[in-house]
């Protein structure tokens, strides 16, 4: 066991620091899932200043969710190598980076119509199987996400092992699937 990885495993769990985090993730994981279920309403559309569009945005949701993967796959080697300063950094990295694909995403589609896809056939399959696990998968890990980043935030280091083992493959599995996605249905927007 690497020196770095010795002292940090020495850190005290902070366990009421712990509690009072969970309740703050429970209450996001409620607010983003309204969102998400109200921002496909068209009533809900909320309409931009003349000759504003955030058209701009999928190739960017693509590109955040993208450098997601990379930070977490760069977290997963340096934590492997007892490298806990940088598994942390990377860590921080694709939380930060998840947030703005977040708060890009429902600004997106609280603004702009719903692109849809037009493939026929397999490939129009393979599509809506990748989007619903997607979309299903991304609900469902939020707060496994948040309740694995909470507990090596305050030094609760089996409990994050624990989660992280299981959570992690569907953190990736999402943050890959958003661009493959967004690739697909890139010639209908």
């Amino acid at each position: 066991m690497s020196e770095e990885r010795r002292e940090w495993l020495s850190r005290p769990p902070q366990e009421a620091l712990s509690k009072k985090l969970k309740i703050v993730a429970w209450i996001l994981t409620g607010v983003v899932l309204i969102l998400v279920g109200l921002m496909r309403r068209p009533e809900l559309r909320i309409p931009l200043p003349e000759g504003w569009s955030f058209a701009f945005l999928p190739p960017v949701h693509a590109a955040l969710n993208t450098a997601v993967s990379i930070a977490l796959v760069l977290a997963l080697v340096a934590v492997k190598q007892g490298k806990i300063a940088l598994h942390r950094s990377a860590i921080y990295a694709a939380m930060g980076l998840s947030v703005a694909f977040l708060l890009c995403y429902v600004a997106y589609h609280f603004t702009t119509e719903e692109t849809r896809y037009g493939g026929t056939g397999a490939m129009r399959g393979i599509y809506f199987f990748l989007l619903i696990s997607h979309i299903t998968l991304a609900g469902v890990s939020l707060p496994c996400i948040l309740m694995t980043f909470i507990a090596g935030f305050t030094n609760r280091f089996g409990a994050h092992r624990r989660l992280a083992k299981w959570v992690f493959p569907l953190w990736l599995y999402v943050a890959v699937t958003g661009p493959i996605c967004y690739l697909m249905l890139k010639p209908y927007y």
